[in-house]
Formats: C-alpha cells, structure tokens, sequence
C-alpha cells in the first residue's frame, strides 16, 4: 500500500508543495513544530534512510539544503534544523523546521495554520528557491 507520501506526490491527495524536481518533492508538514516545517523526500518509496542507495542519500541531502536555504529567506528564525526520524510514515523523509528555541525540534509542540496560511507560506518558500 502506498504511503500518505506517494499519494501526496501521485497528487492523489493534496499537499502544499514548496519543491520538486524528478526524484524529490518537498511540502509542508501539515502538523508542523513550526512554521515554515518542511518536509523533503524522495519519491522513490523507500522506508529507511539508510536503505537508500549512496547517489540517492546524497541528492537528497542536496535537494533538502536547497529547500532549507529558501526556508530561512522565508520564515524570520535563528536557524533551520534538520531530523530524520521516520517512524510515523513508512517512506524516507527529511523535517526541515525553523527553530528559535530548542523546544521547537522536538516533536511535543505544534502550531496550528488556515490553509490561506499554508498557501501563501508555499508560495513564499517557493519563490526563495
């Protein structure tokens, strides 16, 4: 069965996407630490991070630095942190999520957006790129 992910990459579901080329999207987590948290991953559906071969691992790595540059032209923060945990989605994937306190890498508090907020803040990632 496919992941939320790879129905949100086949568009079989919406998501608000600040990135994508052939081999990687990148969207807005929908239950974010933070505003701004991204998520970066491959679209070949591969459950572990490790699991991915070495040239994929790597271009992931450089497609999520991309998005995080962009990120922090978007979001006022004092840096952009970055976790790979992968427990919740059976699919590699990235969280990049501004941070201004430590408290916001992890994973306790959520902040809540309308989906005018998640549009405009797509758009403006987007247009960082």
């Amino acid at each position: 069965m496919a992941s939320i992910f790879t129905k949100i990459i086949n568009r079989e579901i919406p998501g608000y996407i600040v990135a994508e080329n052939d081999d990687f999207i990148a969207f807005l987590d929908v239950n974010p630490n933070a505003k701004g948290h991204t998520l970066c991953v491959p679209k070949k559906e591969v459950n572990k991070l490790f699991d991915l071969d070495e040239a994929t691992y790597n271009d992931l790595m450089q497609f999520s630095r991309k998005v995080a540059v962009a990120l922090e032209k978007s979001i006022p923060c004092k840096r952009i942190g970055m976790s790979v945990i992968g427990l919740e989605v059976p699919h590699v994937h990235v969280h990049l999520i501004p941070l201004n306190t430590m408290a916001d890498i992890q994973f306790q508090q959520k902040v809540s957006l309308t989906k005018e907020e998640f549009e405009q803040l797509a758009k403006s990632i987007s247009a960082n790129l």
